[in-house]
């Protein structure tokens, strides 16, 4: 029961974060041209929750190393989780930019990863575009970082990725909307009506997870 609300905050993670989605990845999409045509974007757009699913297995790898070590890593885990998501809360709804420092230590990954886009216009046809998606999937975000963490809380590497794919499915509205759909469906994600109502639930479900996590360490 535990894990599939896990999974559902997983997809409302990801739709609540569909405005940052957008001011972060929007212009990336459209600036490679992408948004004239919509098999394009779902191919981009396949590529990058490939990538986050990558992330998950690589996190739920390490988690399910250290619970090997410590059989309580996951409650841990779990706590932090909480504690992120009620960060994201707050983070999205533009009151302090509370994981820019979690977005920092991502910027030194995305150093080596970055010049990788280069070498995608040497690839044919829609393998370009999967491969683009692919690394602009390891663009700096607190919002993904915040996913990871919760997938890290997952009982098997399947579960993180899966975490993860659900986490970018969410994201999927607001990536296809990119010159697709009307701009008022942009505006609306954009919007504080938006923001608030999501940003609510999400600190909702990560006091819930901080209070269940505690409960278990005693």
């Amino acid at each position: 029961m535990t894990m599939s609300l896990d999974f559902l905050a997983a997809f409302v993670m990801g739709i609540a974060g569909s405005g940052h989605c957008l001011a972060m990845c929007g212009g990336l999409a459209g600036a490679v041209g992408f948004q004239r045509s919509l098999k394009q974007l779902f191919i981009y757009n396949f590529g990058r929750i490939i990538s986050y699913m990558l992330a998950g297995v690589i996190v739920g790898t390490l988690t399910f190393g250290l619970e090997l070590v410590h059989q309580q890593t996951l409650i841990y885990f779990r706590v932090l989780a909480g504690i992120m998501m009620l960060l994201l809360a707050v983070y999205l709804l533009r009151v302090t930019r509370v994981l820019l420092w979690v977005e920092k230590m991502g910027s030194y990954l995305w150093r080596y990863i970055q010049p990788l886009s280069k070498h995608t216009k040497n690839l044919p046809g829609g393998l370009a575009i999967f491969a683009s998606g692919m690394i602009w999937g390891w663009l700096p975000c607190g919002l993904v970082y915040s996913a990871l963490t919760w997938s890290a809380a997952g009982s098997t590497i399947i579960d993180s990725a899966l975490f993860m794919l659900l986490f970018g499915l969410g994201t999927l509205p607001s990536m296809i909307s990119v010159g697709v759909f009307s701009s008022k469906l942009q505006q609306f994600m954009k919007s504080g009506t938006f923001r608030w109502t999501f940003s609510f639930v999400l600190a909702v479900y990560g006091v819930q997870t901080i209070y269940v996590g505690v409960m278990q360490l005693h």
